[in-house]
C-alpha cells in the first residue's frame, strides 16, 4: 500500500528512537561521501529520491527476527557496522526493506559524521581517520569538483571548514536545530554581520531551501508491507533489490540464522570467521557466501544451495550446535591450502576447498594446525586433487556448483578408501562432466602457460613439490626478462623483427619460469642463469660445486643451461619437451 510520508526530520527522529529499524537481510552501509553529497544535491534540486519500502512488523513478532539500527557516526575502522539492537519484545516496528542506503546517508549527513582512512597512512595510526561532517557552501553557484551538482555539499573536518570571501560553510546537522524559517536569516546575520547584501541574499536563499527540504516538505514516500510471512518478505526484498534476478542470498539468509540462533550471534560469528580466514598467512579473499555455504555443506544440510527452505529452524539449530567444529575445520583447511602456497591471488575458486573441509570435518581432526593432524600421504593426495581441479581451463567450479558439491559430499561420506578419497571424488566428478583427465590440447596449453596466469603457480608447485611454499616465493624468469628488450635482441643477438617478437613471447612462457625463494630471486636480479648458478653453488673453499649445479638443474628440469643468451631457443625447446612429458605423467595419473 502506497503512503505519503513525513518530513526528513520526522523520519530521523523515528530512526533515533529505533522505530525505524533494519532487518538483518540488509547489507552494511556502503555509500561513499560523493554519493551522500549527490543525494542532498538531488533534494535541493527537487529531483526524486525514490520511494521507500517499509515492512510493518507487529509487536507479537518483533522478537522473532533480528534487527539492527542505522549507522550514524561512521568510522571505517572502529564503527563500520550497523548497531545490534538486541532482542526487541512487544514493540511495533517499521523495518526498512528498500531505502537503507538513502536513509543512512540522511542520518549521517544530518545527525552524524564520517571517518574514512586517509591515503598513505597506516590503519594503526589514530590520525588516519579524521572525523568529518557534512557541510554546505552557502555561496557556491555550483560544485566545481562535481559539475553535475548545483549545490556544493562536502564532508570536511571542522578545522578545514573555514569561511572566506567566496565560501560560507554551513554545518548541515545544525539545520535540525533551526525550528523557525525566520531563524535562517538571523543565523546568517549573526554569523556574518559584515556580509554584503548580494552574498547575504544568496546565502539566505540556499539555507532557507535546505531548511524547507529537511523540516517542511514531506519527502519520505513509501510502500508498506504488512505480511508477517518471512518468505514473502524475503521474496519482496529480492525483487526490489534485483529486478527479479537472483540475488546473492548470503545477507538475506544470514538474517534467518541470526534470528534463530539462540546462544551465538550468527552475524558476528560469520563476520569474525571471514576475517580470521582472510588473515591466514599471505591472505585470502573469502566472503560470507563462502562461510555460509561451508556451513550448509559441513552440517550435512540436504543441499548446499542458498534456498530459504535450507534455513529453517531445525537446520539453523543444527548449524549453531555444530558451529565450533565447523569453524575449526574451515580454519584447518585454509591453513592447509596456505601451506600449499595458495593465497587470495592464486586460489582460483574458493568453493574448491569445501570438499577438503568436509573431509577434515568428517575425520574429526581437532589439532590447532593442519600439519599436525594430516599425514604426508593425505596432504599429497589433497594437493594433487585440488590443484588438478584448479588447473582445468574449462572451469570445474563454475556452473552446477551446488549439485557438484552435494555429490562430492556424498562421495566423501560413503567412501571406503583409506585416507583422502581421491578416486571416489575423481569418479564422481567424471560422471558429472567434470573430468580431471587432461587431453593433449590441454597439456599443450599448460606447457606454454604465460607469466601472470594464476595456473602458473599451481602447475609449478605440482611439478616441483620440494619448494617450500610456506616462505615468500616468486615466479622467476630463468633467463631474465630484461634481456629480451628490442635493442638487446636486435643489436646483440642479431634477430630480425619476427624473431624478436617470438623470443619475447617465449620468454614469458612456462619453460622459462621457475619457483624461487623471494630473497634468492631478489639476489638473482637480471643475471643469466648459468652465471647465477655458478655464483650460488660454491664449496667452502670457494671452488665451483659442479655436482650441486647438476643436482639443481636436474631437480628443476633445466637440462643443460647455455652460458649465453644466443642459445636460449634451444634451452626453451628442450625444457618445453621435458615439462610436457612431466605434466602428462603427473596430472593424468589415475
Amino acid at each position: 500500500m502506497y503512503k505519503p510520508g513525513g518530513t526528513i526530520r520526522e523520519t530521523l527522529k523515528d530512526i533515533q528512537h529505533n522505530r525505524y529499524v533494519l532487518p538483518a537481510i540488509q547489507r552494511e552501509f556502503v555509500w561513499q561521501p560523493p554519493q551522500i553529497a549527490q543525494l542532498f544535491d538531488s533534494l535541493m534540486q527537487d529531483y526524486p529520491i525514490g520511494t521507500f519500502l517499509f515492512w510493518n512488523v507487529e509487536s507479537t513478532n518483533s522478537d522473532k527476527f533480528k534487527f539492527y539500527g542505522f549507522v550514524r557516526d561512521y568510522h571505517q575502522k572502529n564503527n563500520p557496522h550497523c548497531p545490534d539492537l538486541g532482542v526487541i519484545t512487544n514493540q511495533n516496528l517499521i523495518a526498512v526493506l528498500d531505502g537503507q542506503q538513502r536513509l543512512t546517508a540522511l542520518n549521517i549527513g544530518l545527525r552524524g559524521s564520517m571517518a574514512l582512512k586517509l591515503p598513505r597512512k597506516y590503519w594503526s595510526n589514530p590520525d588516519a581517520f579524521p572525523e568529518q561532517f557534512l557541510y554546505l557552501d552557502l555561496l557556491a553557484e555550483s560544485d566545481f569538483e562535481h559539475e553535475e551538482f548545483r549545490y556544493r555539499f562536502k564532508f570536511l573536518n571542522p578545522q578545514k571548514a573555514v569561511d572566506s570571501d567566496t565560501e560560507i560553510w554551513f554545518k548541515v546537522p545544525d539545520i535540525l536545530a533551526i525550528d523557525d524559517p525566520y531563524e535562517v536569516f538571523s543565523w546568517i546575520t549573526e554569523k556574518h554581520p559584515g556580509l554584503d547584501a548580494e552574498k547575504a541574499k544568496k546565502a539566505n536563499k540556499t539555507l532557507s531551501l535546505l531548511h524547507k527540504k529537511i523540516t517542511e516538505q514531506g519527502l519520505i514516500n513509501y510502500y508498506e508491507e504488512k505480511s508477517q510471512d518471512i518468505e514473502k518478505v524475503l521474496n519482496i526484498f529480492i525483487r526490489m533489490n534485483s529486478g527479479g534476478t537472483v540475488l546473492s542470498y548470503s545477507d538475506l539468509l544470514l538474517s534467518i540464522a541470526v534470528a534463530q540462533w539462540s546462544e551465538l550471534d550468527a552475524r558476528q560469528e560469520i563476520h569474525k570467521l571471514v576475517d580470521e580466514l582472510n588473515n591466514i598467512r599471505n591472505g585470502f579473499n573469502f566472503s560470507k557466501d563462502f562461510v555460509l555455504k561451508a556451513g550448509l555443506m559441513l552440517a550435512d544440510i540436504s543441499s548446499v544451495g542458498f534456498k530459504v527452505k535450507n534455513f529453517n529452524h531445525e537446520n539453523m539449530a543444527k548449524l549453531e550446535s555444530l558451529w565450533s567444529k565447523i569453524r575449526q575445520s574451515l580454519t584447518l583447511t585454509v591453513q592447509l591450502v596456505a601451506d600449499f602456497g595458495l593465497n587470495g591471488s592464486t586460489l582460483r575458486a574458493d568453493s574448491s576447498i569445501l570438499p577438503i573441509a568436509y573431509y577434515i570435518y568428517q575425520k574429526g581432526y581437532t589439532d590447532h594446525h593442519s600439519k599436525h593432524c594430516l599425514n604426508a600421504e593425505e596432504r599429497k593426495q589433497i594437493k594433487n586433487w585440488l590443484f588438478r581441479s584448479l588447473l582445468k581451463s574449462s572451469g570445474i567450479w563454475g556452473s552446477g556448483l551446488d549439485t557438484l558439491l552435494t555429490a562430492l559430499r556424498t562421495a566423501i561420506k560413503d567412501s571406503q578408501e583409506n585416507g583422502f578419497p581421491l578416486e571416489s571424488l575423481t569418479q564422481t566428478m567424471r560422471q558429472r562432466g567434470k573430468s580431471l583427465t587432461f587431453e593433449d590440447e590441454e597439456i599443450e596449453e599448460l606447457a606454454t602457460l604465460k607469466y601472470g596466469d594464476k595456473r602458473v603457480f599451481l602447475l609449478l608447485s605440482l611439478l616441483y613439490p620440494f619448494v617450500d611454499l610456506r616462505n615468500q616465493f616468486h615466479i622467476d624468469h630463468i633467463f631474465p626478462k630484461s634481456k629480451f628488450t628490442l635493442p638487446k635482441l636486435k643489436n646483440n643477438q642479431g634477430l630480425n623483427d619476427e624473431q624478436v617478437e617470438q623470443w619475447q613471447i617465449l620468454c614469458n612462457q612456462l619453460p622459462n619460469l621457475q619457483l624461487l625463494d623471494g630473497q634468492e630471486n631478489i639476489e638473482k636480479q637480471a643475471i643469466l642463469p648459468m652465471t647465477w648458478l655458478e655464483n650460488k653453488h660454491r664449496t667452502e673453499e670457494g671452488d665451483l660445486d659442479v655436482t650441486s649445479i647438476k643436482h639443481y638443474c636436474s631437480q628443476h628440469d633445466l637440462g643443460t643451461i647455455p652460458v649465453e643468451l644466443k642459445d636460449f631457443r634451444q634451452f626453451y625447446e628442450a625444457r618445453y619437451q621435458a615439462l610436457k612429458t612431466k605434466i602428462t605423467n603427473l596430472i593424468n595419473v589415475t
